[in-house]
């Protein structure tokens, strides 16, 4: 009786594990599910900039044209560990020239590499799925125009469980997931077009939301702030109203353009990279982002600063 009831627990943990590790696998897109589509370099430019691909993947002093020179190596400290910034240059050794335009839109759109493994969400992956595959095939065709940088950088450096890849695809399962993070009812077309950069390429929300234990995004405190995953302050929060950014749109607007806040101060840090990347936008760009800014619910502090303390 006991060696019959072993063998069900154990045809059942088998059968559990099994399902686990289908469910758990890398998503990828099939070659078929490519569209046919002339890429338009211009419009690769404005995503190249609006995804801020210069800010981690440059040199980290890197100025003028060399902020185009994509050879990574940038460290991220963090609780899981540290991760290291990829070279994304056109190198065929050591960047991703040899990658295929699958490869390229299996990154950005599933978090999946060429050779078929999930890749860690501190490439912000999740933000990117909710991008058109058009602007992902423009953004290929306007980075193979980049200088080609050889520099060969070593691979992640993380804590156990952290480390093992297959638990990403647990991950996945909770939290990718193509769909706007939120549902703005009968919004005009700037506020959805504004959505769409903030949400998919600016992935402003990767760094601007709280959250889990598990590193998702806390979507019900969707850009309301967040700790300094360097370990310095916090990220503010940018929802409108007193807890948050009480700039007017055209203030926004400005700021970006500039990088002069309303209070005479300047952006600085991480900011002032993705302020430098924006300045590249169009107004009508800036306008959009501005506006879904601005049609935000209005959130307290997810991350209350104390009392005296600045970010």
């Amino acid at each position: 009786m006991l060696r019959r009831l072993a063998a069900i627990v154990l045809a059942i943990l088998v059968v559990a594990a099994g399902l686990v590790w289908y469910l758990t696998a890398p998503k990828p897109l099939a070659a078929s599910e490519l569209p046919a589509h002339q890429p338009d370099l211009a419009n690769g430019q404005l995503i190249f900039y609006v995804g801020g691909c210069t800010s981690c993947h440059a040199a980290e002093e890197a100025k003028g044209a060399e902020r185009l020179r994509l050879g990574g190596g940038m460290e991220l400290k963090t609780d899981f560990g540290t991760f290291r910034v990829p070279n994304i240059s056109p190198d065929k050794e050591t960047g991703i020239g040899g990658w295929s335009t699958l490869d390229f839109a299996n990154a950005l759109l599933r978090g999946v590499s060429p050779s078929g493994a999930h890749l860690y969400p501190a490439f912000p992956y999740p933000s990117y799925a909710r991008m058109r595959i058009e602007d992902v095939l423009d953004l290929r065709a306007f980075m193979d125009t980049l200088p080609p940088v050889s520099n060969r950088v070593t691979g992640h450096d993380l804590k156990f469980p952290f480390s093992i890849r297959r638990g990403v695809g647990v991950w996945k399962l909770l939290y990718l997931s193509p769909a706007p993070v939120l549902q703005l009812a009968n919004a005009p077309a700037p506020v959805r077009r504004g959505q769409y950069l903030v949400e998919g390429p600016g992935h402003c929300g990767e760094c601007h939301t709280l959250r889990d234990f598990m590193g998702g995004l806390k979507k019900a405190q969707w850009l309301a702030g967040a700790p300094n995953p360097e370990g310095k302050g916090n990220i503010p929060n940018i929802t409108p109203g007193p807890g948050g950014l009480t700039w007017s749109a055209a203030e926004i607007v400005e700021t970006f353009k500039t990088g002069f806040t309303p209070d005479f101060d300047t952006l600085g840090g991480r900011m002032g990279k993705v302020q430098e990347n924006l300045s590249h936008l169009a107004d009508a760009d800036l306008q959009a982002i501005a506006a879904y800014l601005k049609a935000l619910p209005p959130l307290p502090d997810a991350v209350p600063k104390k009392a005296g303390a600045k970010d």
